[in-house]
C-alpha cells in the first residue's frame, strides 16, 4: 500500500487531534467534520479498503469497531452515534487507508448520501 496521509499521522508527519491509541489502531477528530462528533478510527496495520481485508484480519476488525464505540461514549455520545466505512472512490473514500467514520451529536437521515 502507497504512503497516505494516515500513514503520516500514524508515524507522526502530520499532527492530528488523536483522542485514542492503543497497539492496533489511532482514533483522531477529522478536520473535515460532518457532525460535532466526527472522529475517524485507523488501523496501524495498513489495508487500503475493506474489501482488501483478509481472513486473519477478523480480530483487528473487531477491534477497530470496539474502539469507535468505546471512543464515542468518551465522547459522550455512547448511546447514539453513526458508523460508515466507504469501499471505493464511487461511494467517497478518499484516503485509501481503512478508516470508520464516527458520527454523532445531530440528526441523520435515512438512507445515507
Amino acid at each position: 500500500m502507497s504512503e497516505t496521509i494516515f500513514s503520516k499521522i500514524i508515524n507522526r508527519e502530520i499532527d492530528a487531534d488523536i483522542v485514542h491509541e492503543d497497539d492496533q489502531c489511532l482514533a483522531f477528530r477529522d478536520i473535515n467534520a460532518q457532525a460535532p462528533m466526527h472522529i475517524l478510527v485507523i488501523p496501524k496495520k495498513p489495508i487500503d479498503m475493506l474489501v482488501n481485508a483478509q481472513a486473519d484480519d477478523q480480530a483487528l476488525l473487531g477491534h477497530l469497531l470496539l474502539t469507535a464505540r468505546q471512543v464515542a461514549r468518551n465522547e459522550g455520545y455512547g448511546e447514539a452515534f453513526r458508523l460508515v466505512v466507504n469501499n471505493g472512490e464511487a461511494v467517497g473514500q478518499s484516503v485509501f487507508h481503512l478508516h470508520v467514520h464516527i458520527l454523532g451529536g445531530r440528526d441523520f437521515s435515512w438512507p445515507p448520501g
